[in-house]
């Protein structure tokens, strides 16, 4: 597969490399997502979704022009149809691991917006226990897109962007906040390894994609984390001396899907 497929098969699956961002208005929102998952089935279809966020106020907007405001920033942050890939595998995993809920949304909001993925490069260097001032970030967003943002524009970015780490956990506190280690789980390495799949990584390499890197795991625990995740038949996991190999279940990653890769 060309790197001109693979850009057309990411699409498909629902990555995305545009310009633009959720986080000039709003963050991860994943709040909003929990409701909206936790209440509507899972074979939903993409319009069941918009009707409850516009026409059944689900997520208690205030005016209906909010109402519309947030059901176009969710779908760009998760696309919110089930016949997106990315979205399938994020609901497939959020009701089997309810702990890897905060993980689930981050990793699948990475995939699609462009400031989440830059400011990750300033996150990761931060050493555990660290605090940030906001200052900080506002000159690395500065540095990466100069000229971008006017001041207050820039400000309003860094609140998001940082109140979106705290949300995934690798922020906490408010004033000042602290970088940690978040939460992960057997759901959370799971999805992570298929996007990382979905991205062209194989065997070895799956553990040390992007996506795997974002949940700051150990480095000692993902074989087990791996293990626990196949018993648990989130992913298939074979392990022969140095070689590794990776799968899903049919339920995420359908046989059309897996056929690209042959």
């Amino acid at each position: 597969m060309t790197t001109e497929e693979l850009q057309q098969k990411k699409k498909h699956w629902g990555f995305k490399n545009i310009r633009g961002s959720v986080h000039t208005k709003r963050t991860l929102m994943s709040a909003e997502l929990s409701v909206l998952l936790d209440t509507i089935e899972g074979n939903a279809s993409a319009s069941t979704y918009i009707q409850a966020i516009i026409e059944d106020n689900l997520l208690r907007k205030q005016s209906v022009s909010n109402r519309k405001y947030t059901a176009s920033y969710l779908i760009d942050l998760y696309s919110l149809n089930p016949d997106i890939l990315l979205f399938r595998a994020l609901r497939y995993y959020w009701e089997k691991d309810p702990e890897a809920h905060h993980s689930l949304a981050l990793l699948c909001a990475y995939a699609r917006d462009s400031l989440l993925r830059k400011s990750w490069e300033y996150i990761k260097d931060l050493r555990e226990g660290a605090q940030p001032e906001k200052t900080e970030m506002e000159d690395y967003l500065e540095i990466q897109y100069p000229g971008r943002f006017s001041q207050k524009v820039l400000q309003s970015v860094t609140r998001n962007l940082r109140s979106s780490w705290t949300q995934s956990g690798h922020l906490t506190g408010r004033r000042p906040k602290t970088r940690a280690l978040p939460s992960v789980s057997a759901g959370s390495l799971s999805y992570a390894l298929l996007l990382g799949y979905l991205t062209g990584s194989r065997g070895e390499l799956l553990f040390t994609s992007e996506y795997v890197e974002l949940l700051d795991i150990p480095p000692n625990a993902l074989l087990e984390l791996s293990h626990e995740a196949s018993r648990r038949g989130y992913i298939i996991f074979k392990r022969l001396g140095d070689v590794i190999e990776v799968g899903f279940p049919a339920e995420v990653l359908p046989e059309p899907d897996k056929g690209e890769w042959r």
